[in-house]
């Protein structure tokens, strides 16, 4: 597998080919191949991927582009479910639903209906319940 890269030498700008062979690279760099050896340099490292397995997620709801609080559907002590719709935002013109990200109690609401944030800034907290793992 190639990749192409952009790379400047003594100056000059080039586009060039990368592929990998062992310890060897071969560049390829306006049409003209190269083999790079780096010793000890070892495979290049694979890009982190998700792994699929559950991570914990983190209760804080936040939008991610500025806009205006239309409605807090929910209350300080309240539970909910994840995916549960807990404030609608106005952003762009559009009315956006926002869902939690974890089921939980509802521990901090830092905005209120009709105020204007910024993106993101924490708007809620929610606190999922402990686990026998967790205790």
């Amino acid at each position: 597998m190639s990749e192409t890269r952009k790379v400047i030498v003594n100056g000059e700008e080039f586009e060039v080919e990368l592929e990998q062979d062992g310890e060897n690279w071969i560049a390829t760099v306006q049409g003209e191949r190269f083999e790079i050896t780096v010793p000890d340099s070892g495979p290049a490292p694979k890009q982190r991927r998700s792994s699929g397995g559950k991570s914990k997620k983190s209760g804080k709801v936040s939008a991610n582009i500025p806009g205006k609080v239309v409605t807090v559907e929910v209350e300080i002590g309240q539970v909910v479910e994840e995916g549960q719709v807990v404030m609608i935002l106005e952003a762009m013109k559009m009315q956006n639903e926002i869902q939690a990200p974890v089921g939980g109690t509802v521990t901090e609401i830092h905005c209120e209906e009709g105020q204007s944030i910024e993106a993101n800034v924490p708007l809620l907290v929610i606190t999922p319940p402990e686990t026998e793992d967790e205790a």
